[in-house]
């Protein structure tokens, strides 16, 4: 019997603790770049392009198709510059995922 308690305590830790030290990192690589961006926009134009662009991009986001068909979110791939290059999820329809 103590075979499947430490089996499901191990999953159970899992789940809480990243698996490893890039976890972390790489399921915040998003907003982390989004923040970096917004800096940098706040430095060189001035407070209202960072907000702008975050006006920007809740708009995009409440824009959905109908609850059962996938949206792609090609708008807000165009907005952070995204829809120029391939990644996991263009091929594998996002259905791939690290964590």
């Amino acid at each position: 019997m103590a075979g499947p308690r430490t089996a499901r305590f191990r999953t159970v830790k899992s789940e809480l603790l990243p698996s490893h030290p890039l976890e972390l990192s790489e399921k915040n690589f998003q907003l982390n770049q989004d923040k970096t961006n917004f800096a940098t926009l706040r430095n060189i134009q001035g407070l209202h392009a960072p907000l702008k662009l975050q006006m920007e991009f809740r708009a995009v986001k409440q824009v959905q198709r109908f609850p059962f068909l996938h949206s792609s979110n090609m708008a807000l791939d165009t907005l952070r510059g995204n829809d120029e290059s391939i990644s996991f999820e263009d091929f594998l329809n996002g259905k791939y995922s690290l964590f």
